[in-house]
């Protein structure tokens, strides 16, 4: 069983809570929206790179980044 979140958590998640909201104009459903297509999202790249580990491709730092050469 998960442990508790902390105090220094929660407050945190509160404040999470509060930016998405104000991200949002105030809008609980427009907020609710927005988390759930980023957890869709989220998802859909944790499947991906799932499948690529299954195929034995390992996907390098250095190729979600981009270029850093000058």
């Amino acid at each position: 069983m998960p442990a508790s979140p902390s105090l220094s958590d929660n407050s945190r998640y509160e404040q999470a809570c509060d930016q998405a909201i104000a991200m949002c104009d105030g809008n609980l459903r427009s907020t609710i929206k927005a988390l759930i297509m980023a957890n869709e999202y989220l998802e859909v790249e944790l499947e991906e790179l799932q499948a690529a580990i299954s195929a034995g491709c390992v996907p390098t730092q250095s190729s979600r980044t981009g270029s850093t050469a000058a």
